[in-house]
């Protein structure tokens, strides 16, 4: 039976960001996760994990200029001490939060940029970051993102991340798998999974077109569902998709596995 966790930074956007806690529970979920929490004190946060007996199952490394369109700062040579910056504060977060997945956005190819030189980035990046997640008992998380959304993104392909992954060579760090951008940019999701299920370490969902609820687009996500339990994945599914009215209103979709 899949466990699923709200991504608080796509449903409940109806309500400021503390007060998505406690709607998300009362929906029936047992963990949330979001794309950054550094606006917010950490232990606000974990004040509302408590008060509503929610896990908290992921977060995002600190991913530059979001609101001025950054999408992550892992492959960018003239960051690297801002990375490496927010590594330690990613880990003083989870910690405070209890949280044992990080994930990291590779970020934007610049205009003009060398394409090695940007996987070599990356590469040095993420092996600094695992040993010191590593310590603190926290995965590291590599997330391919669909170059239709987000044009020009530098790893948008399971395979490409997993040669990253390989470079790293770090027991910690693994690929998070969102079904939506494998959709988007490969499909083949099931067996695609079934092949690299050893090397997942979270997964993610919305449907496409539209990223919209599970069952408004093409994917079959009650087959979905059934085959990530067959082939023993025990981790949380991530909700991130963008809900067509307000949150409660669309999940019907879940009923059946809560």
């Amino acid at each position: 039976m899949p466990k699923f966790a709200a991504n608080l930074s796509f449903l409940y956007s109806e309500f400021g960001f503390l007060e998505r806690f406690g709607a998300a529970a009362a929906d029936g979920f047992s963990a949330v996760e979001y794309m950054s929490p550094y606006d917010v004190a950490a232990e606000d946060i974990a004040d509302q994990l408590a008060k509503h007996g929610l896990t908290q199952a992921l977060f995002n490394l600190p991913s530059g200029d979001w609101a001025g369109g950054e999408r992550g700062i892992a492959c960018l040579p003239d960051r690297v001490s801002e990375f490496r910056q927010g590594v330690d504060k990613a880990i003083a977060y989870a910690r405070t939060l209890g949280c044992s997945k990080i994930n990291c956005l590779a970020g934007l190819v610049p205009t003009g940029a060398d394409p090695a030189e940007l996987e070599r980035t990356l590469i040095e990046n993420l092996r600094y970051a695992a040993p010191r997640m590593a310590e603190a008992g926290i995965m590291l998380l590599l997330e391919p993102v669909n170059t239709v959304d987000v044009e020009g993104f530098f790893i948008s392909r399971t395979d490409h991340a997993l040669r990253i992954l390989d470079a790293v060579g770090a027991d910690n760090a693994f690929l998070q798998y969102d079904f939506y951008h494998a959709q988007v940019m490969q499909g083949d999701l099931i067996a695609t999974f079934a092949r690299h299920k050893d090397r997942i370490g979270h997964v993610q969902i919305a449907d496409n077109p539209g990223r919209n609820e599970p069952g408004t687009g093409e994917i079959n996500y009650g087959v979905v569902f059934s085959e990530l339990d067959r082939l023993g994945y025990d981790g949380f599914v991530g909700c991130e998709y963008k809900p067509r009215g307000k949150t409660s209103d669309g999940l019907d979709w879940m009923k059946p596995y809560i």
